[in-house]
């Protein structure tokens, strides 16, 4: 018995140091030890509270792998706080301090600095690939969906454009794909899907660029109109966190989708849209997740600037 009780005596010291100082997950699991209960009891006890909640996601909460941030979510650690008989907002805290040290440390999107050298890199592959500022094309249509991956990796995007020539000869588009912070471009592929075909290739890794010809395999006279579509392996990189699309001059229709594995999908999505690089996001709009694990916007006229959208993972 006092083997017990100084094993009882250890478990209680350890679950209010963790309840003062974090992390969470700690916290969590000190306080299931405490009071002695399996995960499956743990669960038990949630439903009668009107909560659903997995083992598996229990036993993932407090091995940090990852964190409640739904609303149903969050109720279940209301509902573990009465059912370990904690203090009341003791673990709430603890995941909301969690929160703000993983919004602190999560990878920024792309400086303004990374914008102004990737623009210089750019230029250099395109004077490789002896293509001019006007590409002689305006843009009547761009259709983009980028699919993310089991690994919540940026696997691939495809685009479909609808474009006219305001210029005779013109025989070819430079598709420009930049991959996420980390990436490995020399690991990419691009693949001509209807009315192209690939033709130069350049890669630079520090900028996570890649840049390629389609070639129409016709030359166009000033007023016709062309449809192509191409696509690009990506999978190279780490989380994928948001996809964006920078628009030098106003253009025609532009819609983006973006797709998630049905193993992998995100709490939260939202479109934003910024005037350049420099300037401060706005236009924040909160995206529902459709039946078919994907959120898009539409843009009936591209003005210059910068959209996309953005999610966030449990």
């Amino acid at each position: 018995m006092p083997h017990a009780t100084q094993q009882a005596d250890a478990a209680t010291a350890e679950l209010d140091s963790a309840l003062r100082g974090g992390p969470f997950h700690v916290a969590l699991r000190a306080a299931i030890a405490a009071r002695g209960l399996p995960l499956q009891r743990v669960q038990h006890h949630l439903t009668r509270y009107g909560v659903k909640v997995g083992v598996t996601s229990l036993s993932y909460w407090q091995q940090g792998a990852r964190r409640p941030q739904r609303p149903e979510s969050l109720r279940a650690v209301r509902a573990l706080e009465e059912i370990l008989q904690l203090p009341e907002e003791s673990l709430i805290r603890l995941l909301a301090e969690a929160e703000e040290r993983s919004v602190a440390a999560r990878p920024a999107a792309r400086s303004y600095r990374s914008f102004v050298e990737a623009s210089g890199v750019l230029e250099q592959l395109l004077a490789e690939l002896e293509s001019t500022p006007d590409s002689g094309l305006h843009t009547f249509g761009h259709h983009e969906r980028v699919r993310v991956g089991p690994r919540r990796e940026l696997a691939s995007r495809e685009s479909h454009h609808i474009v006219r020539a305001h210029r005779d000869g013109i025989d070819r588009f430079i598709a420009v794909h930049y991959g996420d912070p980390g990436c490995t471009p020399e690991h990419m592929t691009v693949h001509a899907l209807e009315n192209c075909r690939t033709g130069r290739v350049r890669r630079h890794h520090d900028t996570g660029m890649l840049v390629a010809e389609l070639l129409f395999g016709t030359r166009l006279r000033s007023g016709d109109t062309f449809l192509f579509r191409y696509g690009v392996e990506d999978g190279t990189a780490g989380v994928s966190r948001e996809y964006v699309r920078d628009f030098g001059s106003a253009g025609g229709q532009y819609a983006l989708q973006v797709s998630f594995d049905e193993s992998a999908l995100p709490t939260r999505c939202h479109r934003f849209t910024q005037h350049s690089a420099a300037a401060p996001r706005s236009g924040r709009q909160e995206l529902r997740l459709t039946g078919h694990h994907s959120v898009h916007l539409v843009e009936p006229r591209m003005r210059s600037g910068i959209v996309g959208i953005g999610w966030d993972w449990e």
